[in-house]
């Protein structure tokens, strides 16, 4: 399975994922729309980092069902989805992370992570580990190895790195302080290097990034709050070859770029990089397609999925624009 986009609805009667077949020249064509046997819970903006995952295999998709607490496993082929299995996930999932068949699920209403195990039967229920009350997590991803997974914590303003050991059942956590308020959306390089964006209390024109270096267990802050001078950053991918992040900003639809280094610093190189509806309020969830040559972002404001073409030096070139996306849409994965 390749060459493809989804996207779930997050409706309220019955929440549905949307496929798209990506052609040679990046443009989208809609597969078809399969329900998830869960329910979204309708809101416009659901915060939503992760919430529609590919596996490592692309065999699987994973999608969060916030309203009626559970988790949709697809099988995936050229021609669209099956759906496996709809598990209960013991809370309100926004974000789901999956390596090498380990999959844990962030619950966000009475916070916690749920593991599970993916086969092509669906998933087997592992272990619940509660994180803090007033944590109010945003994400929750693997390293690169697997070895443990990050957290970012609105909150409390941190992030938390969980050992994983060799049964997939989680360690006690080692907290990092944020090194700048609100850590949000993050993408790890494939070195380790940390890329978190920081939506700074939703202030006006404060968004930025920030990089830290993973060993022995834990993170080190190494570029502290880089900022783009945009609104409301809160998503971030980083590209195959580890040289770029594009971190999506809400509140006036631009994609930022930032460069990363050997050394695991970043540096912005172009604040809007790539735009959606110039000052307009609605970018949010990104991916990158699989052979790293476009990038995909949904506006919910606008009910549409913008795309973008990334050529010589990280630049963006449009590609189009598809609409007839619901305003609660959310959660976007690319292959």
């Amino acid at each position: 399975m390749s060459d493809h986009v989804f996207v779930q609805t997050n409706e309220t009667d019955a929440n549905r994922v949307l496929a798209f077949r990506r052609g040679q020249d990046g443009a989208l064509e809609q597969l078809g729309s399969f329900p998830t046997g869960g329910t979204g819970n309708g809101t416009p903006h659901l915060t939503s980092q992760g919430s529609v995952v590919l596996s490592g295999d692309g065999r699987h998709l994973l999608v969060t069902n916030a309203a009626s607490g559970d988790l949709s496993v697809f099988a995936t082929s050229n021609d669209g989805l099956e759906l496996v299995q709809t598990i209960p996930t013991g809370g309100a999932p926004k974000s789901v992370t999956e390596h090498g068949g380990l999959v844990y699920v962030l619950n966000t209403d009475s916070p916690s992570l749920a593991g599970f195990r993916l086969s092509d039967r669906g998933l087997q229920a592992l272990e619940s580990r509660n994180l803090p009350d007033g944590s109010d997590p945003a994400q929750a991803g693997f390293t690169p190895d697997g070895s443990a997974i990050a957290v970012t914590n609105r909150g409390t303003d941190s992030i938390s790195l969980y050992p994983v050991d060799g049964a997939g059942v989680l360690g006690d956590p080692v907290e990092q302080s944020s090194s700048g308020p609100t850590p949000y959306g993050f993408a790890f390089a494939s070195d380790g290097t940390l890329v978190v964006t920081e939506a700074f209390r939703a202030e006006k024109g404060k968004a930025a990034a920030s990089s830290y270096s993973l060993g022995g267990g834990a993170l080190s802050p190494v570029s502290r709050s880089v900022g783009n001078g945009r609104s409301e950053i809160c998503w971030a991918v980083v590209t195959s070859d580890d040289r770029y992040a594009f971190t999506t900003n809400f509140a006036d639809g631009a994609v930022s770029r930032y460069a990363l280094r050997a050394d695991g610093s970043i540096a912005l190189e172009d604040a809007a990089a790539g735009t959606a509806v110039e000052g307009a309020t609605g970018l949010r969830d990104e991916g990158l397609s699989g052979d790293g040559r476009f990038l995909y972002a949904v506006d919910a404001d606008s009910q549409r999925i913008f795309g973008w073409s990334i050529g010589d030096g990280g630049a963006l070139s449009p590609v189009g624009s598809w609409d007839g996306l619901p305003d609660s849409v959310a959660g976007l994965a690319a292959s």
